[in-house]
């Protein structure tokens, strides 16, 4: 299909991959290899040229075998170590998910999923824990599930628990949870409560790089240990460190 006078002209329409991922069919990333590989159509039209911008009004089809293909994708949960960074190497560290091997499959998962080397071919973190955090990771090929986690309208709730030194008063509680800038931009409100004498626990909907350490340093606290337990309705449990297991079907973020 190619673009048509119209829709060039109408530049106020989003783009056939921005409409796909707004209407949750994948990620805009997984929009355009559908588009290249032919199995889209626009009100009956095949749409194989990716920037083509559609209309809200537009009837989108999408080919079977597209649905095979993304039913085929699995999504991973990994106890990430201290010494891993999430992303691409840097500065000498691996990337966590070099850990993604049979022999570290955690035994007791309870997935039917033989694990294939082609699980882990487009397999990406879906948000990131710095290099000295610990705890859930979540890496998927499915693009829908890496939306909802870390996509702009993102409101998946992340749950740490974080060691903590130094004194915080009433006021700095009043403060993690909801008064603090980080990089000119205003925090979401979050959920702070200490745990016991030396841990606080974090509940966010947003994730700046570093933002909980950096948060803590301004009310006057140094974190020694962060671990998140749990992201949107899927808790880390007993995942033991350096262990990981597929998402059941039945779990959802």
């Amino acid at each position: 299909m190619r673009q048509s006078p119209t829709s060039a002209d109408t530049p106020e329409h989003p783009r056939l991959s921005k409409r796909m991922s707004e209407l949750g069919l994948c990620s805009r990333r997984e929009a355009d290899r559908w588009i290249t590989n032919g199995w889209v159509k626009v009100d009956g039209r095949l749409v194989e040229t990716l920037g083509v911008r559609v209309p809200p009004s537009a009837r989108i089809e999408i080919d079977r075998a597209a649905h095979e293909h993304q039913s085929g994708q699995v999504t991973i949960l990994l106890h990430k170590p201290v010494g891993y960074v999430s992303g691409q190497a840097e500065d000498g560290y691996e990337p966590a998910i070099v850990l993604i091997r049979p022999e570290n499959r955690w035994a007791a998962d309870p997935s039917p999923i033989k694990f294939q080397q082609g699980h882990l071919r487009g397999l990406a973190p879906a948000g990131r824990l710095d290099i000295d955090s610990t705890g859930l990771l979540v890496l998927t090929q499915d693009g829908r599930i890496a939306k909802q986690l870390i996509g702009e309208d993102s409101s998946v709730e992340k749950e740490y628990l974080v060691r903590v030194e130094g004194s915080l008063s009433s006021e700095g509680l009043k403060r993690l949870r909801h008064g603090l800038t980080l990089d000119g931009v205003k925090l979401k409100p979050a959920q702070v409560s200490w745990q016991n004498e030396n841990q606080l626990r974090f509940v966010l909907r947003q994730g700046r790089k570093r933002q909980i350490r950096r948060m803590c340093e301004l009310v006057g606290l140094f974190v020694v240990g962060l671990k998140r337990v749990r992201s949107g309705n899927v808790p880390l449990g007993g995942l033991p460190v350096g262990k990981w297991r597929y998402l059941r079907p039945d779990e959802k973020f």
